[in-house]
Parts: C-alpha cells; sequence; structure tokens
C-alpha cells in the first residue's frame, strides 16, 4: 500500500477543504444554507496520476482558479453534476457524461448532495508527452480537450473500468504499487483510453488512417525488442522510436510480423522465460516469469502453455532429467 495513500472522513467543511486543495487543487467550497456535510475521499496515488473516489454527502459548488500543470478528469458514478470552464456549461446526470478539464481557465462545479465520482488528476508534463508518444509529434500547443464527453460509448465505458481497477489496484496492499513496470503499463493504458475517448484537437490524428509505414522502420524496432525485451517499455515507447503514431506502428507491425507489438514483445518474453526454465536458471518459475515482466502467475502460465503446447513447470521437469 501506497504510503501516501489517504481514506479521509469528515463532517468538517473547512477539513475537507483542506483535503482537496492539497489532494487536487486550491478552491472555494460553499455548502448551500450552511447544511452539514458527510464527506468522503479514498486518495490512490500513482508516479504519474492522482485517482480518488470523492463524495461530499452535500450539494455543494466549487469554484476554482486555472489549475496551471494539471488536468482533471471526472467520473461521475452517482448523482447529478453541472460543470463551466471556459465559458461552456454542462448538467447532467452519472452515467451520461464525463468532465475533462484543462489546465488554463478557471472551473465551476456543482454536485447534488448524493453524488460521487473517481476523480483523475494528471499533471500536464506527462500526459502531454505521451499524447506526443501517440500522435508521433510535439504537443507545444496543449491539449484541449472538450469539456464533457459521453460516457455511454463502449470507449468511455472502458475507460471508466480501468480506472476501477488502477484505483483498486493502487489501493490493494501489496497490490501494483509494489510493481513499477506493471504500475507505468496501467498508467499508460489509462492515459491512452483518455486521449482516444475524450475529444480534443487530436482527435483526427488519434483516429485518423495512419500514414503509411516504412516496413525497414518496422523491422528495426522488432530487431530493438529481440534484443531489449527486459526494458521496461509500452507501445507508445516503441512508436517514438520509430517516429510514428501508435496507430501507424499497430498497422506495421501487422504489417510486418502478423501480430500486434505487444502480442510479438510477450511472445519474445515467453521464449526468454522458456529459455531460461530449460537452461535450469536459478529462482523459482514464479521468479523467472517476473524477471521478464509476466507479474500474475496464472494469466503467464495460460500463455506459456498457448506458445509452446506444456506447462512451465513440465520444462523445469524436463529440465532436471
Amino acid at each position: 500500500m501506497s504510503d501516501r495513500q489517504l481514506n479521509f472522513r469528515t463532517a468538517d467543511l473547512d477539513a475537507a477543504h483542506a483535503q482537496v486543495t492539497k489532494a487536487f487543487a486550491g478552491h472555494d467550497v460553499h455548502v448551500p444554507d450552511d447544511r452539514g456535510v458527510d464527506f468522503r475521499l479514498d486518495l490512490a496515488p500513482a508516479p504519474r496520476l492522482t485517482i480518488g473516489r470523492m463524495s461530499y454527502g452535500a450539494a455543494v459548488t466549487l469554484h476554482g482558479p486555472p489549475m496551471r500543470l494539471c488536468y482533471h478528469v471526472n467520473l461521475p458514478v452517482t448523482g447529478a453534476s453541472t460543470v463551466e470552464q471556459g465559458g461552456v456549461r454542462r448538467s447532467f446526470v452519472a452515467g451520461e457524461a464525463g468532465v475533462a478539464f484543462g489546465p488554463q481557465a478557471p472551473v465551476l462545479v456543482q454536485w447534488s448532495a448524493d453524488s460521487w465520482q473517481y476523480h483523475i488528476k494528471l499533471p500536464k508534463d506527462p500526459l502531454e508527452a505521451h499524447a506526443a508518444k501517440l500522435t508521433g509529434r510535439p504537443i507545444g500547443e496543449g491539449i484541449r480537450f472538450d469539456l464533457t464527453f459521453d460516457l455511454r460509448s463502449s470507449a468511455a465505458q472502458a475507460l471508466v473500468a480501468t480506472a476501477g481497477f488502477l484505483y483498486a489496484e493502487l489501493s490493494r496492499p501489496d497490490g501494483i504499487s509494489t510493481m513499477p513496470a506493471a504500475c507505468h503499463e496501467l498508467e499508460s493504458a489509462l492515459m491512452t483510453q483518455l486521449l482516444m475517448t475524450v475529444p480534443s484537437q487530436l482527435t483526427p490524428e488519434l483516429h485518423g488512417q495512419p500514414p503509411h509505414t516504412r516496413r525497414s522502420k518496422i523491422r528495426e524496432i522488432v530487431d530493438y525488442v529481440d534484443r531489449h525485451p527486459e526494458d521496461d517499455i509500452t507501445t507508445a515507447d516503441l512508436a517514438s522510436m520509430a517516429g510514428v503514431s501508435e496507430r501507424a506502428l499497430q498497422v506495421g507491425f501487422r504489417e510486418v510480423v502478423g501480430m500486434s507489438p505487444t502480442a510479438y514483445l510477450r511472445g519474445v518474453r515467453l521464449d526468454r522465460v522458456h529459455l531460461d526454465l530449460a537452461c535450469g536458471s536459478s529462482g523459482s518459475v514464479t521468479d523467472i516469469a517476473a524477471r521478464w515482466g509476466f507479474y500474475h502467475p496464472g494469466r503467464f502460465a495460460q500463455q506459456y502453455r498457448t506458445r509452446f503446447g506444456f506447462l512451465p513447470s513440465e520444462t523445469v521437469l524436463r529440465s532436471r532429467r
């Protein structure tokens, strides 16, 4: 469990205000008629983002100055919301829309008493760097997200599911926060889903027909994966190396090797595990699998069997004969 994880409850509005300011951003908060609150904040920070669940247990209005250094995403689970930024105002109920606040303008938020939401704070530099990897170009102008986005689409539902899974894993003792490489992958997946789901000026590039990918570039990346399968690397990293968008890399890999970059990398790593086990390398099957990036024993065993036709334990037994 992260030493920064927080599970905070209070009926004191000032204490609630202080915790939200510390976790997310400075703001003013108002409760009509000075009614009491039943505030709850469960926070699970990760290296490149902060994710939490929050509710006030009362109708509230929040005003905040420009956040400057971060983007902020709200994924409502219950209740009604009204949000405003940059002259755009939207009202909706949970399940209809999510919210993406940019860093450059003040914000207004109103929540009903029964509202609770996932909140994701994404520092500006890491998110824009990830967007640059996906598009294959620098994002000097920042990301201009639409204020709200439809939560009823399959892509948005997948985003909510990933956010919920990441929160649960970061909150679990000995969960994914203890596995830096796996945590990095999940953070990257969440940022990719966000960029692909929330409309912005980058949407045409992210969803458009990818440009032609030179086979020589793809072969260079294939050669890199073959030589460095132990590296902590994502598909976005490989696309950046190739100087193409992630979508173009996906298409190029399927043209050249007949599978996605992720599937190819997994296959190379499985081959390395197989070699280590067959050679009688020191360490348990679990230790050797983790050395090559496989952190879930059950899933690893299934993938190993699919590739080689037998279980890792059978390889170990054969190596001892």
